[in-house]
């Protein structure tokens, strides 16, 4: 950091104090899980995207692996995942026993297109069984195009993109989450998206047979609907009432429940979410007036027709050799001099285990987008002094002023 000047990271949570009473109020109450918080939660979220029903968990992977379980996807199946996401993403059907097949993404957005998921279905052949769309940075995929482009089910990571919105049916915008054309969709309250839990996820959905799966996969596979159970002789009496004590587990589940704790911040935070959106708005229009004369060496995302943004990274395109220098030469300058940047991602087909596994892919539209990208700090307690001060060292290590 420098002398006057805190270091800016490139994301950070912002958490007040009716964020802190909440949480104690959960530490004095009955309830630490399970329990009111955690239902008023899913229901603020519910409303939040405009979803029938809102599953909570403890972290956005829980919330994919959920979705791949609830989907009932298994060895023998393929899903479809953009390269140019976290590795969560793919991972999920990994831990389902599917197989991965990467689609490659638009070289100025880092979205899956229509076009790209066409071409993977095709590597993809008859085991697809489903596709996993990525919004990314803020920005929507146009999901009327990609489920234009096959019939298979949709499961949405989302984890960049809530408060956003995108054209539906008709044309009318809806919010993210609402499953306007997917099955499911994916959220994340890791402390650098726009809504922090600490950790934390959700999946929304419209689907009641899909959130009672995923709602029983959340909690160790275990049943107590007795209209369910299998063994009438353990879980009933004579009289054929069900036995007080009696669950079931039919099918193999796991321990990914959020904790009152963690969902009464989350729920104070939903509070906020408009007011958080509103201010990355500000904040990247700020951007986007700073960085305009540096261009075309760096400049600011393309906005993606048909979204309505709700902004959660900033990220610049940089030509690194037009600028006679490379990206880990400008991150270590910029660190110096009290600015955080990150890449968002490295795409996933290059990490050891999917080259292993799969071998190399052609992937040129995510390898032109990963090769110019940089994420610049934005977080809700930034000034514009701040992002002056961001493109001001940034157009300074790359040699075109400040």
């Amino acid at each position: 950091m420098t002398a006057d000047r805190p270091f800016l990271p490139y994301g950070r949570q912002r958490i007040d104090d009716d964020d802190i009473a909440a949480v104690t109020d959960v530490l004095t109450s009955d309830f630490l899980t399970t329990g009111p918080v955690v239902e008023a939660f899913e229901a603020k979220l519910a409303g939040v995207t405009g979803a029938a029903q809102a599953i909570s968990c403890s972290s956005g992977t829980a919330a994919l692996h959920l979705a791949a379980l609830a989907l009932g996807l298994g060895p023998g199946d393929k899903a479809v995942v953009p390269t140019m996401t976290f590795l969560a993403t793919a991972n999920a059907a990994r831990y389902v026993g599917a197989d991965v097949v990467f689609a490659d993404v638009d070289a100025e957005t880092g979205l899956m297109t229509a076009d790209t998921l066409a071409a993977a279905l095709d590597v993809a052949g008859p085991a697809a069984k489903a596709v996993f769309p990525v919004h990314i940075n803020g920005q929507t995929c146009d999901m009327a195009a990609l489920k234009s482009a096959c019939d298979l089910p949709m499961v949405e990571d989302a984890c960049h993109a809530l408060g956003g919105a995108h054209q539906g049916p008709g044309n009318d915008m809806v919010p993210v989450g609402s499953c306007a054309y997917a099955e499911m969709a994916i959220f994340s309250f890791h402390p650098v998206k726009t809504v922090a839990m600490g950790e934390g996820g959700a999946v929304t959905t419209n689907d009641a047979g899909l959130a009672g799966r995923l709602r029983q996969f959340r909690n160790i596979g275990m049943s107590r609907d007795a209209g369910a159970f299998q063994l009438a002789d353990q879980a009933f009496d004579d009289g054929g009432t069900a036995n007080p004590w009696y669950y079931e587990m039919p099918e193999l589940g796991f321990n990914y429940r959020a904790s009152a704790i963690h969902c009464a911040l989350g729920l104070s935070q939903l509070g906020k979410l408009e007011n958080f959106k509103t201010a990355r708005e500000r904040l990247m229009a700020r951007y986007a007036d700073v960085l305009a004369p540096l261009a075309p060496t760096m400049r600011l995302l393309p906005q993606v027709a048909g979204c309505q943004p709700s902004w959660h990274l900033c990220v610049v395109l940089i030509d690194f050799a037009a600028a006679g220098t490379d990206r880990a030469t400008v991150m270590r300058a910029l660190a110096d001099r009290g600015v955080g940047t990150q890449v968002h991602y490295l795409p996933v087909n290059r990490q050891p285990y999917y080259r292993k596994l799969y071998g190399d892919a052609a992937l040129p539209g995510a390898d032109a987008y990963y090769d110019k990208i940089l994420t610049l700090p934005l977080q809700v307690g930034m000034t514009d002094d701040d992002v002056d001060y961001v493109v001001s060292n940034l157009a300074g290590v790359l040699g075109a002023g400040g």
